[in-house]
């Protein structure tokens, strides 16, 4: 009886959640999830929630602000951490670009001095045009891009266009203030490259793809992957060395180029202004009719060998030169 008695006094004294509680409460939430909705909620309970944000909102961001605080102190010193290790590879890399500054001084130094003795003349480049993309004018069957800068800016037609990593095209359709570029992608553009480990020359042909084609290479062209490939200027339409991109191959085994110029969206570019060289045909004087008396002259110089030569015109033999004297 006494163990009884005691287990009910225990049960008296719990606390017991009434039914009638439950219910209110549950009523309560749901009016809540109801009233939370912006298109059933009354506009006194919105004012209230916007009057109670003002009022909790500087509360709001003293609370907030340490605990932010704490929450980004380990990203910080993570932070910290990477910018020295990036600061350190960055110090490595500026000691080996030094190193290859030197070497490239060196080269340049040799070089002139190889020019001058073999009196070497490379293609004379004037001064670059900066010009900005204003349209991209690509399609299904047409690869070109449209500059604003033209005739007024000294561009004309067939000069090389070029952006940060590399050639990317040349001027066609130079107007007063626009010029229309086709790029080295498009179906009709043909250009003389060659690759810069072996010198193996080959034919860049666009074909409409982010890959033109290297044709004219050969049976057994001395090419490998990778090959920086180059302009060589066979064609005398672009200048020797400019950078286009490298070798590649695809499944069905022909080689083909990755440009430079695909690595960022064409932007700001450079023309470069370039000359080809004039052949003989387009020297002064040329096909021009000689006159009467370069024309007599140069017949007196054919008869006079024919007369040494020959005699007379009876086939007597020249008297002989008399003997002297000993």
């Amino acid at each position: 009886m006494v163990s009884l008695r005691s287990a009910r006094r225990r049960d008296d004294d719990t606390v017991r959640f009434p039914l009638v509680l439950f219910l209110v409460s549950l009523g309560l939430g749901l009016a809540a999830l109801y009233l939370d909705r912006p298109a059933d909620r009354p506009e006194a309970l919105s004012s209230f929630r916007a009057n109670a944000n003002d009022v909790l909102l500087p509360i709001f961001r003293v609370i907030d602000s340490p605990v932010r605080g704490l929450e980004n102190v380990g990203p910080w010193w993570r932070r910290q951490f990477e910018l020295a290790d990036e600061n350190r590879a960055l110090r490595q890399e500026v000691a080996q670009l030094e190193s290859w500054r030197d070497v490239a001084r060196s080269l340049q130094e040799t070089n002139a001095r190889y020019r001058d003795a073999l009196n070497l003349q490379g293609p004379v480049a004037g001064d670059r045009i900066t010009a900005w993309t204003v349209a991209d004018q690509s399609s299904d069957f047409v690869r070109s891009r449209l500059l604003g800068a033209g005739r007024l800016h000294g561009v004309r037609p067939g000069y090389p266009v070029v952006n940060v990593y590399g050639l990317i095209g040349r001027t066609v359709d130079v107007g007063e203030r626009s010029t229309r570029v086709i790029l080295l992608t498009d179906f009709n553009s043909r250009i003389a490259v060659m690759a810069d480990r072996s010198n193996a020359r080959a034919l860049l042909v666009g074909d409409n793809s982010d890959f033109p084609r290297l044709e004219y290479l050969g049976r057994a062209p001395n090419l490998q992957p990778g090959d920086r490939i180059v302009t060589s200027g066979d064609d005398n339409v672009m200048p020797r060395g400019l950078p286009v991109g490298e070798a590649v191959q695809d499944r069905d085994g022909r080689w083909r180029v990755a440009l430079f110029s695909r690595a960022e969206p064409v932007d700001l570019v450079w023309i470069w202004p370039f000359n080809p060289v004039a052949g003989p045909e387009a020297a002064p004087g040329a096909g021009v009719e000689d006159p009467p008396e370069a024309l007599a002259l140069a017949a007196e110089d054919d008869a006079q060998p024919d007369a040494a030569a020959g005699g007379d015109e009876t086939g007597a033999e020249p008297p002989a030169a008399p003997e002297g004297d000993g």
